[in-house]
């Protein structure tokens, strides 16, 4: 496939807090998206700060599923029952399997000097997200 290209958007990482970071539904951004000259759109939706799921056509999703600012470890049937949400439907939405990457919500490289997680915190999730993309290539 080559090269390709990646947008994230950060919603915020600098605090545990949620209520001082970024929300608000993507939707609005939707046009935008559409026009960029990208393959993979990166977003956090690990917390309810990022509103419903949005299947954005002819790119990939980058799909946060963990949250780095908490201590608690999504377990694989959560995330999968998340994943599954965005999967395609009998009516047409959604989005192939194939166009969906299983991430962190902006990643672990927070702040040397105070970062987020710490290193048994960070394996645990990321040891849940492996497990529930095997989860959801069984089913």
């Amino acid at each position: 496939m080559g090269t390709r290209f990646g947008l994230h958007v950060c919603r915020g990482n600098w605090s545990r807090d949620e209520s001082t970071l970024l929300s608000g539904s993507y939707a609005p951004l939707a046009p935008y998206f559409a026009r960029m000259n990208v393959n993979q759109l990166v977003l956090e939706y690990a917390t309810p700060r990022a509103g419903e799921l949005i299947a954005f056509a002819g790119k990939e999703l980058g799909l946060g599923v963990a949250n780095p600012r908490t201590d608690e470890i999504e377990s694989p049937s959560e995330i999968a029952s998340r994943v599954r949400e965005i999967l395609p439907r009998p009516d047409g939405g959604g989005m192939p399997p194939e166009a969906i990457f299983l991430n962190p919500d902006c990643g672990f490289g927070t702040f040397a000097a105070r970062p987020m997680n710490d290193m048994v915190s960070v394996k645990a999730k990321l040891t849940a997200i492996s497990a529930a993309a095997a989860i959801l290539r069984e089913s």
